[in-house]
């Protein structure tokens, strides 16, 4: 998945460890492309990659727009963005924040 995003000259790219944070998917990509056709170009490159690893049931939303591009293969979920969007909605930020710890709560005596 790497390797598409990285001949397809995508920018930016960060690879995020999911599993255990969400049951959306075990692993997700965030990258950038340089303009709206560079974002749809890596989508195609993308699906294609994930094709020949064998996912079957690929997902993509954002297409013809390809200002944000989801492409969502179950278990591999890649975000490609237009570099205004990728700020906007700060995706990096949100995923690769630490989870807080679980409160605890202990019982006063009455």
């Amino acid at each position: 998945m790497l390797t598409a995003l990285d001949d397809a000259k995508a920018e930016d790219v960060v690879p995020i460890d999911v599993a255990g944070k969400t049951s959306l998917g075990d692993h997700m990509v965030i990258a950038s492309g340089r303009s709206q056709r560079h974002v749809g170009a890596m989508a195609d490159q993308v699906q294609k990659k994930l094709r020949e690893a064998g996912y079957s049931r690929i997902r993509v939303e954002g297409l013809p727009q390809a200002d944000w591009v989801l492409v969502d293969a179950g278990d591999v979920i890649v975000h490609l963005f237009e570099p205004e969007m990728r700020k906007f909605y700060n995706l990096d930020k949100m995923w690769q924040a630490e989870r807080a710890p679980e409160p605890t709560f202990e019982l006063m005596p009455a």
